[in-house]
């Protein structure tokens, strides 16, 4: 007499082969037009991003690591003219020593046109020349600090949607492939699918990155504009006045 043996269940080998499906190696061999647009957008943003996370992260360490530096480099030296010739041996990128080379340049200006008895001296004073030129300064090293902010705020805020377009382009395959199919079986449904959870999770790992270092490179950047104030306020009162002023 022979046993029978019961063969394996059919259904638990199917459900197996179509987790398969699901996978990455799925997804991208069995992208369509709209899919591929979606996949290269998010991967351009997010090797963006990282590129301005990176470049952003190493710019402004520098900046705050060289920042006690130059200032007390300048108020510590005795000469004006060897402070002037330290702060214009700084680094290209370096933004304190940029501001006060334009109060020393605007004073020179100023004093050459009140010299030759030109309409400058008559149409400001040094004070309002030395404050105009700090103010152009100030405000244009914080625009050089904000450098790549707006790309990273713009994929913090629009990769996830970016992804969720992938999602809803996903889920519309799995029911038109419901539809062409006849039945709702996971074989049939596991590939558009996983294509939607990917996309999801590829838009959110774009987004979040950029999120997290917008905002501390947005603080970052505020602690370091009140030094550009402080310091062009210093500037402002030696170059005006000739000395800085007490308590400062």
């Amino acid at each position: 007499m022979f046993l029978q043996t019961s063969p394996a269940p059919a259904g638990g080998t199917t459900n197996a082969e179509a987790m398969k499906s699901m996978g990455f190696d799925h997804l991208i061999h069995n992208f369509d037009a709209l899919g591929w647009i979606v996949f290269v957008v998010l991967v351009v943003m997010s090797f963006s991003s990282w590129y301005f996370i990176v470049a952003n992260a190493i710019r402004n360490a520098m900046v705050r690591g060289r920042a006690d530096k130059v200032i007390n480099g300048f108020w510590t030296n005795g000469s004006t003219q060897d402070a002037i010739r330290e702060l214009e041996a700084q680094p290209k990128g370096e933004p304190f020593s940029k501001i006060a080379l334009d109060a020393a340049s605007a004073v020179a200006h100023h004093q050459q046109a009140s010299s030759g008895g030109g309409r400058l001296a008559e149409s400001l004073s040094r004070s309002e020349f030395i404050d105009r030129a700090l103010r152009q300064a100030v405000a244009r090293e914080s625009l050089r600090l904000e450098g790549g902010l707006t790309l990273l705020a713009t994929v913090g805020s629009s990769a996830p949607f970016i992804g969720l377009l992938g999602t809803v382009w996903g889920i519309y395959h799995a029911l038109i492939k419901i539809s062409a199919s006849g039945n709702a079986s996971m074989e049939a449904v596991a590939g558009p699918v996983g294509e939607a959870l990917i996309m999801t999770a590829f838009g959110l790992f774009t987004a979040i990155p950029a999120v997290l270092a917008y905002n501390f490179f947005n603080r970052s950047n505020r602690l370091t504009y009140a030094q550009f104030d402080e310091f062009a306020h210093d500037l402002h009162d030696f170059f005006a006045t000739g000395a800085r002023v007490e308590g400062k």
